[in-house]
């Protein structure tokens, strides 16, 4: 997990201000309704929403929030029909930029991402264009409040994770997408809370940025990205951004 610390933007987001925040709970909101939609509103039938319950409440949105969207999703109060597009490109610097989204108009989102890209000097690609640099891969977080590195070894590797990383501020585990629910409920049972909890895209290598003025154009790609209503995930692989 060289080249980008998790943990970093995880402060970064943390620190976001209300209209920030409020906008995170409408995408979060947004992708439950859509997984009760596919799935049914019971978590314990459907371990995708349960997932997203979780990322929820990692992301402080209130349970009275959480239940009126799985209930307005169950019903019939919620009409738009959205869909689930993803979108390849690169930034400046050449930096592979994967964009989730969640729509109900195709032509809409195609071009505003397409806008981002090119007024911040990068350009958007064909499908699969950057993907093959990516993996899918379980990402948990906790963080490090006088963790013991032995101890929490021990239990990362009981609860059958591939990996993890001990630093002085988080712990960071991966673990295989098609385990990531049970080793995240493990690891729950045995006390731990995490900071973020959820199945990346993690790139296979990293791409620096040196220029000053193109780590500002890079920075600026990315906050017009997740200032999207109908972007849900921004995935890149520009190492150590929030050092630059």
């Amino acid at each position: 997990m060289s080249g980008h610390s998790k943990w970093s933007t995880i402060k970064r987001k943390k620190g976001a201000n209300d209209a920030a925040r409020a906008k995170v709970f409408t995408k979060i909101g947004r992708e439950i309704a859509v997984c009760v939609k596919d799935g049914g509103p019971d978590p314990a039938a459907n371990a995708k929403l349960r997932d997203l319950i979780q990322k929820a409440k990692q992301n402080n949105v209130p349970n009275d929030n959480i239940e009126r969207v799985i209930k307005k999703a169950a019903g019939d109060g919620e009409k738009n029909n959205y869909e689930s597009v993803t979108y390849e490109g690169y930034g400046p610097n050449g930096i592979a930029v994967i964009v989730e989204t969640l729509t109900d108009n195709r032509n809409r989102t195609a071009g505003d991402v397409r806008h981002y890209f090119d007024k911040f000097g990068g350009n958007m690609g064909q499908p699969g264009c950057v993907s093959f640099m990516f993996s899918q891969k379980g990402m948990i977080v906790i963080e490090n409040d006088g963790l013991d590195e032995e101890k929490v070894m021990d239990d990362v590797m009981t609860a059958g994770a591939d990996d993890f990383t001990f630093s002085e501020d988080a712990v960071e585990v991966v673990t295989d997408p098609a385990s990531f629910s049970e080793v995240r409920d493990a690891l729950e049972g045995m006390g731990y809370t995490f900071a973020s909890a959820q199945v990346e895209q993690v790139p296979s290598t990293y791409t620096s940025i040196d220029d000053p003025d193109v780590r500002v154009k890079m920075n600026r790609l990315l906050e017009a990205l997740e200032d999207n209503d109908d972007v849900q995930e921004v995935w890149h692989n520009w190492e150590n951004p929030d050092e630059e």
